[in-house]
């Protein structure tokens, strides 16, 4: 296994490549390229924006974003947010923008590269911006799973190549992305180590983060200690711009591996005074960027309706009591994170949104739409599937373009996207731009 040294001396090696000091001359950029892209279909509102932006991490690929891509802000979002992966004040302007707004943005746990680019796709579709994050599972199998992971250096490793991934191809499909990690508890902080390491070395070449926030999962520990070890980390997160999201209460029901199937059920609730703790430690940290994943009955996984038993009320009155707390004109101070919605009544979900949710994690209906995908593929041409050669239409005929793994994995692709476009209509985050 590569070592973390070798990887921070990689990582560091390949920021400076992609200073746009040194980068190659942008070669795709000629007339000719332009005039071909240019009629090609444009989605959205973004065709009718206006002007370029300056350098990008695509562009320092030598992959500049052209045509309707190309915009260096959005008429209806804060000037900060921009086509491509935000963080710092854009990223807390962006997040600000939906809580006013009352939308949320749909946060999709992502293992391949397919997932990624089928996240951009619904993104752009949906003229809304997402949020792509990878879980440790999944960022060691985004790196492969032959690859050793003693020390995490497969899942860290993944994760990277996960957010270089991210970074060249977010600004062209247009749309603004929060590049973020999911649940990682206290025996996996050593993954956020490693890929803190890797955003140091990128805020080094580029001022700015390779990942825009990571997400701190300390629910099982006693609240203090929770709290503790969030102050020290955002206290390094907040030297690079970066957001973190923290976790408070369980989150029921079993997700990668952390299984909370048979969780205290009081624990899937917090307390307003909770949150004011979390709120208050968080908020003295100077540059401190923050959301709270607060329990208000939240389950991982796909349960029959009615089984999920949510109560938004609770974020509610957290609101209402931190702001009585520091004496606050807004209203909901708090920017909450939703945890296990899938299968959560629609009404649920709005009246979440209403009490200051901003993001809403996605990833059991997303499996499901992916295999749904591949699954309808297969029945669909089972018959051209069963041999290289031969088929109904003849003994000797070839099924190579049947059996191509571009097939089966495009139509996992677009039964996601549309899947993913119901997502974006119950978070209220459609047409955003």
């Amino acid at each position: 296994a590569i070592g973390r040294s070798s990887m921070l001396t990689l990582s560091a090696a390949a920021a400076l490549a992609y200073s746009p000091t040194v980068a190659a001359p942008h070669a795709r950029t000629s007339a000719a390229s332009v005039s071909s892209r240019a009629s090609a279909p444009r989605l959205g509102l973004l065709q009718k924006l206006g002007l370029r932006r300056g350098a990008r991490f695509a562009d320092d690929l030598g992959l500049p974003c052209v045509d309707e891509c190309a915009v260096a802000s959005y008429p209806n979002l804060p000037p900060s947010v921009h086509p491509g992966v935000v963080t710092g004040q854009a990223l807390v302007d962006l997040l600000q923008h939906a809580k006013e707004n009352r939308y949320a943005i749909p946060a999709v746990n992502c293992v391949t590269s397919s997932s990624v680019n089928t996240c951009l796709e619904a993104a752009r579709k949906a003229d809304a911006p997402i949020i792509i994050q990878f879980s440790s599972g999944g960022s060691q199998f985004y790196a492969g799973k032959g690859l050793d992971n003693t020390d995490f250096d497969a899942a860290v490793a993944g994760a990277v190549s996960g957010a270089h991934h991210v970074r060249t191809l977010a600004a062209k499909y247009g749309v603004p992305v929060i590049l973020h990690t999911d649940h990682c508890a206290k025996k996996l902080l050593p993954w956020v180590d490693g890929m803190l390491a890797e955003s140091e070395a990128h805020y080094a070449a580029h001022g700015e983060p390779l990942f825009s926030s990571h997400m701190l999962d300390l629910s099982e520990e006693p609240l203090e200690e929770n709290i503790a070890i969030c102050v020290e980390y955002m206290q390094r997160m907040a030297k690079l711009d970066m957001l973190l999201e923290m976790e408070l209460g369980i989150t029921g029901g079993e997700e990668d591996g952390v299984d909370n199937e048979d969780a205290n059920p009081e624990d899937l609730y917090s307390k307003p005074e909770e949150i004011w703790q979390v709120y208050e430690k968080l908020s003295a940290v100077p540059n401190g960027r923050f959301t709270v994943a607060a329990a208000f009955g939240n389950v991982h996984g796909v349960y029959a309706p009615g089984n999920v038993k949510l109560d938004p009320e609770i974020l509610g009155n957290a609101q209402t009591f931190i702001a009585d707390k520091v004496s606050s004109s807004d209203a909901k101070p708090v920017s909450f994170v939703f945890h296990g919605g899938s299968g959560s009544d629609l009404k649920d979900i709005k009246q979440a949104i209403d009490y200051g949710v901003v993001k809403m994690n996605i990833d059991t209906d997303t499996q499901w739409s992916y295999w749904d995908g591949i699954r309808a593929y297969y029945k669909k041409y089972e018959p051209y599937l069963n041999s290289q050669i031969g088929n109904p239409d003849g003994a000797d005929k070839p099924n190579k373009k049947f059996y191509d793994p571009r097939m089966p994995v495009r139509s996992a692709e677009e039964t996601t996207v549309a899947r993913l476009g119901q997502c974006f209509s119950d978070l209220n985050c459609v047409d955003v731009f």
